[in-house]
């Protein structure tokens, strides 16, 4: 396990300090920082959100939130008391002309010279609270911003945040967040390329049959109904958390891990994928909405009755998409990307399948080919597949069997969640993990062309049932290629 290196002593403030992000993710998250010596005693913690909450009802509520996201076994009350005391709270409605900055901005001070501006809001409030910071003279050089996703609903509304937070903001001190990024198996998948001889030679189309990247949940919509059904899953899920993974398993090796070598290398992934158009859009792209049905035994109900008894939608819970990369590397080589709700099980993996064997020698016995999945959550680990001989008499017999790397048994001590890593990276200043803005936009030009043609083409979801792998059609979109996708 390596060892948790302290940070410089920062504040930061979490707009939407009472939500459901910051109760589940953000304060657990810097309290499991705390316990393992990396935010130092000077630091300081502030919610700010409508509510009017003293100080102390705030560190009850934080409490409470991390006593929830830490196993009993880890958690000690003297450690949650030191943590306690950098906790503070400073109500504020973002949307009002009288909202008490000035008073936000004494409670700072200028003890530290890093200061954290979470936005853990609705999108639509970007602009605004960057602007109000600016105007209450709270941008310093060791400033950041944090936006969380999503980044608009479409390229129009995403290139006017981003035009909006830069008017107050430049662009290195925008962190714009994917949690994804910040898991240890992504972040692994890039030492996987370019720290181990025997990947890089085979990483393209020369080697390569196919790539699958799935991010499947068993959830439904789980008291967010009225923001998913203005998105779906096309721009709830593939506008960041799966293309994110795309580029980080089809980019060239950037030239260095600095922030914008990485970001300029995965946006020339996103430059690269072919658009969709009402002739091909049908052809390479599935869109499912779930009924009723059993997800672990338990029967659910379907999406329409979840939103409402009654309600009519055609929002998507679930998309596969067959994509293209047009470049030298990866030409020939599709990409199938899959997510969904109330699927079978809930799993993110990344399956790179790699071609047969050009020739086999061994007649009757039959041989698969090579295969290395990338398992994110929930037991994350990679497995290389690779053929041996089963032992015993009676002929040869061969018997595809990976070797496996899993986390869970090679590292026996907890590791950092994504928010925690990705919390440290902000105050260091590492931009890496986080998306650039025109790497944002590049991927909803994408995004935007699927949208007009399925508008065009009139296309409307499929359903299926909760607890299976999705419509039909998905599986039948690999099936016409001779392929299929990887269940494990």
């Amino acid at each position: 396990m390596a060892e948790f290196l302290p940070v410089d002593p920062f504040n930061i403030v979490i707009f939407g300090g009472t939500g459901d992000l910051a109760q589940r993710k953000l304060l657990p998250a810097l309290f499991h920082r705390w316990k393992d010596g990396q935010i130092p005693a000077t630091s300081r913690i502030i919610g700010s959100a409508r509510s009017q909450m003293t100080e102390a009802e705030y560190v009850d509520f934080a409490a409470t939130a991390c006593r929830k996201a830490t196993s009993q076994s880890e958690w000690d009350d003297s450690s949650w008391a030191a943590f306690a005391l950098l906790l503070d709270y400073h109500p504020l409605d973002v949307t009002s002309e009288k909202a008490d900055w000035a008073g936000l901005r004494r409670k700072l001070g200028t003890q530290n010279e890093i200061g954290i501006f979470y936005l853990a809001t609705a999108p639509s409030l970007y602009v605004n609270i960057a602007r109000a910071i600016d105007q209450a003279g709270l941008i310093r050089d060791g400033t950041r911003l944090v936006l969380e996703k999503p980044i608009g609903t479409n390229l129009k509304s995403a290139e006017e945040i981003n035009e909006g937070v830069c008017a107050h903001f430049p662009e290195h001190q925008v962190y714009r967040i994917d949690h994804y990024l910040g898991k240890e198996t992504v972040q692994n998948l890039m030492v996987l390329r370019f720290a181990n001889s025997l990947f890089e030679p085979v990483w393209s189309r020369n080697s390569i049959d196919h790539v699958q990247i799935t991010v499947a949940e068993d959830l439904g919509l789980e008291g967010r109904a009225g923001y998913y059904d203005r998105s779906g899953a096309l721009r709830d899920m593939v506008q960041n958390h799966l293309l994110q993974l795309l580029c980080l398993t089809a980019m060239e090796a950037p030239v260095s891990l600095d922030g914008d070598d990485v970001r300029t290398e995965k946006i020339k992934v996103l430059k690269a994928l072919k658009k969709f158009d009402a002739s091909n859009a049908r052809q390479n792209t599935v869109r499912g909405q779930y009924t009723a049905g059993r997800v672990n035994d338990t029967p659910v109900r379907g999406y329409l009755e979840e939103l409402d008894p009654g309600a009519t939608s055609e929002t998507e819970t679930f998309v596969a998409i067959r994509a293209k990369i047009d470049n030298w590397r990866w030409s020939g080589v599709p990409f199938y990307l899959r997510t969904g709700k109330r699927m079978e099980s809930r799993r993110s993996e990344i399956v790179i399948q790699f071609k047969d064997v050009p020739h086999s020698i061994f007649g009757d016995a039959s041989t698969q080919a090579n295969r290395l999945v990338i398992r994110l959550q929930p037991d994350e680990g990679v497995r290389l597949f690779v053929q041996i001989k089963e032992p015993g008499p009676g002929g040869l017999r061969i018997k595809s069997q990976p070797l496996n790397l899993s986390y869970a048994d090679t590292f026996a001590v907890r590791y950092p969640d994504a928010y925690e890593r990705l919390l440290m990276d902000v105050v260091r200043g590492n931009l890496a993990l986080f998306m650039r803005r025109d790497e944002v936009e590049a991927a909803w030009r994408w995004v935007d062309s699927l949208i007009d043609a399925w508008t065009e083409t009139g296309a409307i979801p499929e359903d299926y049932p909760a607890g299976s792998e999705g419509p039909l059609s998905s599986a039948a979109l690999m099936d016409r290629d001779g392929r299929s996708w990887w269940s494990s």
